[in-house]
């Protein structure tokens, strides 16, 4: 007899990543980023794409440089992701996408700040969810996985029973730690990556269905 087939996953929450998987941000961030190399004589070319997914503390920490105040760094960082937000838009679909979505069933989870994401989240007129775990929110940040464990926690659902929408190294390895599926997001991708997980590349393909139960069901 011919077994039946597997009725198609289906999650408490999507748990989605901003900057390259909601919103195209990538142009602004490295005009930024390329400047704040340049001040300090990083070779550009091998410091951008190290950037992508991180907090940015966390991206200045790891360059060793001597002397530096971390602190005000971090900040003219962020005041020039804040005003610069030319080119930033929504992943084609995602807006849609997200506004069929129950409130209580899904979040951002970004190593943003709360004032630079709603920065971007406005440029692209992607209204902001109800809750957003931020880069204040974890002590530390991707690919650590407590930014999701903490977004789950928070929804009221097991992880493990969440699907994490992300595009960036840091982020994939922060879902696959906090132990949820992944799908990867390629629409905004300018440094491509092997990865095992399913592609998406953007929400104008993606199904989404709501059971009777409120439980999530996505197809590519």
């Amino acid at each position: 007899m011919a077994s039946s087939p597997r009725a198609p996953k289906t999650y408490q929450a999507f748990l989605f990543d901003m900057d390259g998987t909601l919103i195209t941000s990538t142009a602004a961030a490295e005009r930024v980023w390329t400047r704040w190399a340049q001040r300090h004589g990083l070779d550009v070319a091998t410091f951008i794409p190290t950037i992508h997914g991180v907090r940015a503390a966390d991206t200045i920490r790891r360059q060793n440089l001597p002397d530096i105040d971390l602190a005000a760094e971090v900040a003219w960082v962020e005041r020039g992701e804040i005003e610069d937000v030319d080119g930033v838009a929504p992943i084609p679909g995602a807006i849609d996408f997200v506004r069929r979505l129950p409130p209580d069933r899904w979040a951002v989870v970004t190593s943003a700040t709360v004032p630079l994401a709603r920065a971007r989240l406005a440029a692209a007129g992607v209204t902001p969810p109800a809750l957003m775990i931020t880069a204040e929110q974890v002590e530390r940040g991707k690919p650590d996985p407590a930014g999701y464990r903490l977004a789950a926690q928070t929804l009221g659902f097991d992880v493990a029973d969440c699907l994490v929408f992300e595009d960036a190294e840091a982020g994939i390895k922060a879902g696959e730690a906090a132990g949820a599926d992944v799908v990867v997001v390629t629409a905004a991708w300018t440094h491509p990556l092997e990865t095992p997980h399913p592609r998406l590349a953007d929400y104008a393909q993606a199904r989404l269905a709501i059971e009777d139960d409120g439980r999530l069901r996505f197809a590519a």
